[in-house]
Order: C-alpha cells, then sequence, then structure tokens
C-alpha cells in the first residue's frame, strides 16, 4: 500500500458535532458542507414552506419536527482533507445513539448558543468526550442575536465542563452591534456582513488596527482591546499538545446562519484535530497505518431510501483500506462476508464506495447479519474492538399489532427497527406478549410513526411508565417469581430480565431471593 495510503488516512478528519437541541447544529453542518462544495444551496432548518429541508434530516419524522433523530454521516474535501462529520441527534431521547457515534469519531465539535450558554444535553455528551479523551472544539453561535457576555461564556465553559479554553478569536459587540470577530490567532480582524475582498484587516504587532478605520470610531473596538489585553496576560496558553489530550478547547466566535466565522473555524480546526489514531482490541492497540483492514459497526439504520426496504450497517474504518468486493471475517459469527454492496455519503447524493481508508465511514447494506458492536477484520489474528454502551432502558409499553391480519409485517417492522438500538424489545415469560424499553418518550413516538409509514403496520401501545430493568446473570430463574411489582420477561437473546415498579420492590425482591443475582448492564459500560 506504501506512502500513498499513508499520506490518506493522515489526511482524514472525522468527528462528531454536539450540542443541545437548537444550538444552531444542522446550520453548522450545513455551512461546512456548502465550503466542501457538497451542497450547492444550504437548505435552512425554517425554511419549512418551501420544501427545502436541511440535507441532514432526512426522515419524513424529522421534516414534521425539524430535530435530528438519526446520525447522518456527511464526507465532503477541503484544502487537501477529507472531512467525515457524523451529526448526532440533539434531543435527549436519542442520546443511546449519540454515545455510540462519538465511539466513531477522533474529535468533537461543540456548539453552544451564546445566549443560553452550557445546556444540560451539552454536558452529558461533554462528559462521555472527556471520557474518552477526546479533542472538543469549542463554537459559540448566534452572536448576531443577543446573549451572555463573551468573558461569561468563557468562564461558564470552565466552571461548569472543568475544562480549559484558548479564544481563538474574540467577539467585537453582539446582536445588533455585532461588528465581527477579532481573530486572535491569524492576527486580523473579520468584519461582519462586509464582502470578501474587504472582509479582513490586518493587524499590526502590538495587535491594532493601523490607520484610519470605520470600526476604531466604536466603542466596541475599545472593549474589544481590553479584553483581548485580559485574555493575553491572565488567560491560558495556547498548547497543541493539550488540544490533542482534550484538556484545552479552542474556542470560537460566529453565527452559523449568517455563515459568519464559519471558515475561519474549519481552517483552524482541519489544523489542530487528530487524524485517525490507534484504537484498543482484544489485541491491543491497532495501528490506522496497518495494512490489515479492520472496523466495527457502530450503528444501524433501517430504510434510508423508503422506496427500497433497505437496512445500512454503519462502519468506522480502524486499519487499513476497504476494497468493495473484498472477503472479511465477522469474529463473533466465526465467519467470512463479502462486501460487495457498499456506499457513502456525500449529503444527498449516496454512492457506491469502491475503496476507503482509516478515519473513513462507510456503510454497507445489511440483509440481518451484523449487529451494533460487531468488528470486522481481515488477515490471519481476529480480534473485536471494544464495546459499545449499553444502555438500561427506563420506559415500557406493552405492543401489539391494531389489525390482526397484519401481524407479518407487524413482527417484520419490529424486529427491524429494534435492530437499531434505539429500543429495546422483551417478551414476557408466560403469555409471550411483546413489551418495548426505551431510554425516552420519543422513541415510542417515532418507532410508531415508522411501523405505520415504513411498514404499513399500525401498533396498539399500552404505557406500563417507567420501571427499573435488571439483568439476571446465568439463564435459570424460577418463572414463579415474576408478578406485577416484579415482571418476569426475556430480551431478544432470550436472557431473562426483571422489570420492577420501583426502588422499593427491587430491594424487597433482592432481600427475599438472595440467590438470584441481578446486574444493569450500565455499570458495565465503564
Amino acid at each position: 500500500m506504501g506512502n500513498n495510503f499513508k499520506q490518506e488516512v493522515l489526511t482524514r478528519r472525522t468527528f462528531a458535532i454536539i450540542s443541545h437541541p437548537d444550538a444552531g447544529k444542522t446550520t453548522l453542518t450545513e455551512k461546512l458542507l456548502l465550503f466542501g462544495g457538497a451542497i450547492r444551496d444550504a437548505g435552512t432548518v425554517k425554511a419549512k414552506k418551501t420544501g427545502k429541508y436541511a440535507t441532514s434530516d432526512w426522515m419524513e419524522i424529522e421534516k414534521q419536527r425539524g430535530i435530528s433523530v438519526t446520525s447522518s454521516v456527511m464526507q465532503f474535501d477541503y484544502d487537501g482533507f477529507r472531512v467525515n462529520i457524523l451529526d448526532t441527534p440533539g434531543h435527549q431521547d436519542f442520546s443511546e445513539d449519540t454515545y455510540r457515534t462519538l465511539m466513531a469519531v477522533d474529535s468533537a465539535v461543540m456548539i453552544i448558543d451564546s445566549a443560553k450558554g452550557i445546556e444540560e444535553q451539552t454536558l452529558k455528551l461533554f462528559k462521555v468526550c472527556r471520557m474518552r479523551g477526546i479533542p472538543i472544539f469549542t463554537f459559540m453561535n448566534k452572536l448576531d442575536r443577543q446573549g451572555k457576555s463573551p468573558l461569561e461564556l468563557l468562564a461558564e465553559l470552565e466552571e461548569v465542563l472543568g475544562i480549559e479554553s484558548y479564544p481563538m478569536n474574540w467577539p467585537i459587540g453582539m446582536g445588533k452591534e455585532f461588528l465581527g470577530i477579532y481573530d486572535r490567532f491569524h492576527n486580523r480582524v473579520e468584519q461582519f456582513r462586509v464582502s470578501e475582498e474587504n472582509r479582513f484587516i490586518p493587524l499590526n504587532e502590538d495587535g491594532e488596527i493601523v490607520g484610519d478605520h470605520p470600526i476604531k470610531t466604536s466603542g466596541l473596538y475599545e472593549q474589544t482591546l481590553e479584553e483581548i489585553m485580559l485574555l493575553n496576560e491572565a488567560g491560558n496558553e495556547f498548547s497543541a499538545e493539550r488540544v490533542a489530550q482534550g484538556n484545552l478547547t479552542p474556542v470560537f466566535f460566529g453565527s452559523a446562519l449568517t455563515n459568519f466565522g464559519v471558515q475561519t473555524f474549519l481552517e483552524s480546526y482541519l489544523q489542530f484535530a487528530p487524524p485517525p489514531k490507534p484504537r484498543q482490541s482484544s489485541n491491543g492497540e491497532i495501528d490506522p497505518l496497518s495494512e490489515n483492514f479492520s472496523g466495527f459497526v457502530f450503528k444501524i439504520q433501517a430504510n434510508m431510501n423508503p422506496a427500497h426496504r433497505d437496512r445500512i450497517a454503519f462502519i468506522r474504518i480502524c486499519s487499513g483500506k476497504f476494497e468493495r468486493g473484498m472477503t472479511v471475517n465477522l469474529p463473533r459469527l466465526g465467519k467470512q462476508l463479502k462486501l460487495s454492496q457498499s456506499t457513502s455519503f456525500m449529503a444527498e447524493e449516496r454512492n457506491t464506495v469502491e475503496e476507503a481508508v482509516s478515519g473513513d465511514i462507510i456503510g454497507l447494506y445489511d440483509t440481518g447479519t451484523y449487529q451494533i458492536g460487531d468488528t470486522l477484520t481481515t488477515g490471519k489474528e481476529q480480534f473485536q474492538y471494544e464495546r459499545l454502551p449499553q444502555f438500561t432502558p427506563e420506559l415500557f409499553v406493552r405492543v401489539s399489532a391494531k389489525n390482526v391480519m397484519k401481524q407479518k409485517s407487524f413482527y417484520k417492522g419490529i424486529q427491524q427497527l429494534v435492530q437499531e438500538g434505539a429500543i429495546q424489545l422483551l417478551k414476557t415469560v408466560r403469555m409471550e406478549e411483546y413489551l418495548l424499553g426505551a431510554v425516552g418518550q420519543l422513541q415510542f413516538e417515532v418507532f410508531e410513526h415508522r411501523m405505520k409509514n415504513e411498514y404499513n403496520a399500525e401498533v396498539l401501545m399500552e404505557r406500563l411508565g417507567s420501571k427499573i430493568a435488571r439483568w439476571v446473570e446465568g439463564d435459570m430463574v424460577d418463572e414463579n417469581l415474576s408478578s406485577s411489582r416484579s415482571l418476569l420477561v426475556k430480551d431478544r437473546y432470550d436472557h431473562y430480565v426483571f422489570l420492577f415498579e420501583n426502588d422499593f420492590a427491587l430491594r424487597w425482591f433482592q432481600e427475599k431471593n438472595p440467590s438470584v443475582k441481578l446486574y444493569n448492564p450500565m455499570d458495565q459500560n465503564d
């Protein structure tokens, strides 16, 4: 494979965007794709009436609600780099999908709404990145509206998230008085709403505008210089090494909607974000530059194309080179598969991908072979990549087909949607009734909507409310222990699970049945 392959791998930048709903994630994604030439015309999410929807929100329900429910993948080339963006659902009910997506990236971009500061969902996702030591780049968005002061935002970032920050640029005013950004990193001022050729004003060695300029006459310029002086004296120093370790986040200010500060952000991001890194496996670290192809499935998505009932398994390539038609090992099943149908994602268009290298994300058409977390390898050595986080469902419903004549499509739909991992399927031991478990209510609504629209199966759902799910160690348990307060069910792998009404029921059961060993899969994620 030689040098050419190594060069290719080193140009890969694969990141996820994390944020609270509405902070502007989809908008920023669109603008980045615009720079990569992937989209001619960035459709904003707000323009519902024109029928132009954001390219990354492809599912019908997303179009209706304007939220991203599924992580899409987009790829573009810019300035000699190949960038893979993994969009993550901002809605908290889909955090499980997001956690898995974060296992497949090398860095993260965190978007913060400058009026709201750090919100709960951002904090949760940030912690996952921190836990994995992923480098984080911060984009303070919506500067064209009135928001918190930049110093306040910075203080919040450091206090709430406990990460040090280095502002790469600094806003001059905000809202109606937003004049632009003072670019510390490139030593220039970038003006807001000014045409391309006059947008940048160079600064002298002291970091000031030379000669006369309208910006200097506003009191905002003086205030900015004072704040910059404060940052230079009391702020953190920039260190590329600490950025790479995830201990320092470069901060960029801008407005994704008006496409201001996005290009400056992208260029700095590409300079400091890491190329694909080695990954832990059961055989130790696997080097992304090693010749043998390997990767893992971090997501399965049914019906990305409603015209064809297709399912796609998303694979993060961790080493070597993928070539269409190659044969790989699937260690979990101990069998070999030929990878003939593959796809890559260039925004709207899905192209058949002939080859891809470490760092890239590819989609494989799946007839039901793959499971989330599967490792694919080539070569003599068989190994598995680290387990992906499994979530314990907290809300449950009893589900059945509204129309008895449509049982077949009901079962098919349930099996396929459950394999995507957003909801878990359980069966009661005696009556074999179907129950669904999820982390949040929205997942049930999406399930119901998709069953009807994609499988033509209307479902009846009966709420069982929140329960505490605990798996049973071993495969033997007395089925007579099942009661309304501690309902015994089986998951789709036929493992026994108790659903307890509350903490009290769980403790009472444990005292009465000390021989039954219970565990929570969440505890095994650490």
